[in-house]
């Protein structure tokens, strides 16, 4: 009887040994197609070059890696680099995000901006800038502003009214060597563009002594907004399928502008051609290049005004900054996502530019 007890109990112990192990060799498999696609990148877009200068900024074999999707509509990214994260809003959910490579994706600031309860189509922020002291310049389609976080968290509203006439939607900001801030006033944000009080859609600027002064109201829907290496060449972008075109304003040393401007690229024939997207967000590197958000994806554009080549994306694009350790990395904002690519060059903010204007 003990004999045949003793062989029951090795059987069992060894029955439940074998269970153990098939179990455990059935998770390996899992838990390294787990792993394998961790590691995968999401990997969308192409790049089309159309002059041989693009190699010298971008591999033409790179692709943008997918960071964040499932949003509603992307927009004003820009890069913290004492937080070493990227900062981007989504407009329709009235909240600015937060990605890090530490921590991926997640809400920064909700709500970015209206606050009532009856919220609009797009009641939230949309560009988002740094100024030189690295606070968070926010462009407030809800409240009709822009505004400043502080470093305690409070909001300071910098303008939100020009010649005592509500702005429309203030849409894309950019800040100069010199702390003033020049930024785009289209519709987009309103319910009803009956509640407009202004009756155009200007270019301005908030003075150094908190002014807000009018750079042209010649453009119907400006849009995106950046400044050159130098801080002597205003660049604004109309997204208006009529007129889908990049404007240069020159700045004098006294700050003057013709509001006139120049043609600095006529993206027309593109919009023509059926690519999704029209002048929006941009970015400039430090050899001057002008990275802009456009029909196709991202235009890359010589400073003489010429198209080097695209970030194919096959989505509207909207916005896009440089950033990372480098200052290489270009993130990207189109439509639902969020990604970056890599590049051959830098962003304005991480390179000193001889002879730029500090006025």
């Amino acid at each position: 009887m003990v004999n045949c007890f003793i062989r029951v109990m090795m059987l069992k112990i060894f029955l439940v040994w074998v269970l153990l192990l098939v179990a455990y060799q059935s998770k390996l498999p899992a838990q390294e197609d787990s792993k394998s696609l961790d590691a995968e990148k999401q990997l969308v877009g192409r790049i089309e070059q159309l002059d041989p200068a693009l190699s010298e900024l971008i591999d033409v074999d790179e692709k943008m890696e997918i960071l964040a999707s499932g949003h509603q509509w992307t927009e004003g990214p820009v890069w913290d680099p004492a937080a070493n994260h990227l900062l981007f809003s989504d407009v329709p959910q009235n909240k600015i995000y937060r990605w890090s490579a530490k921590l991926g994706n997640s809400v920064f600031m909700d709500p970015s901006g209206s606050t009532g309860k009856n919220r609009v189509t797009e009641p939230g922020s949309n560009g988002l800038a740094l100024d030189q002291e690295g606070r968070l310049l926010v462009c407030d389609h809800g409240n009709r502003r822009v505004y400043r976080v502080e470093t305690n968290g409070t909001k300071t509203t910098l303008a939100d009214r020009y010649a005592g006439q509500r702005f429309n939607s203030p849409n894309d900001l950019v800040s100069n060597a010199a702390g003033e801030i020049y930024f785009t006033d289209p519709p987009y944000g309103l319910p009803d563009r009956s509640q407009r009080e202004l009756d155009f859609c200007g270019v301005f600027r908030i003075e150094m002594d908190g002014s807000i002064s009018l750079v042209t109201k010649e453009l119907e829907f400006p849009n995106g907004v950046a400044l050159s290496p130098d801080g002597k060449t205003l660049y604004v972008a109309q997204s208006d399928a009529s007129a889908p075109i990049y404007q240069a304003y020159s700045i004098s040393a006294a700050g003057k502008i013709d509001p006139a401007g120049k043609r600095f690229y006529d993206a027309t024939q593109l919009a023509s051609a059926g690519d999704p997207g029209l002048p929006d967000g941009m970015a400039v590197d430090v050899r001057g290049n002008l990275w802009a958000t456009g029909p196709g994806g991202v235009l890359i554009i010589s400073p003489a005004g010429k198209l080097l080549g695209r970030i194919m994306l096959g989505k509207a694009t909207a916005n896009c900054c440089f950033g990372g350790t480098a200052g290489s990395t270009l993130f990207i904002t189109s439509t639902d996502r969020v990604g970056r690519i890599e590049t051959k060059t830098k962003g304005l903010s991480f390179a000193k530019i001889p002879g730029q204007s500090a006025r």
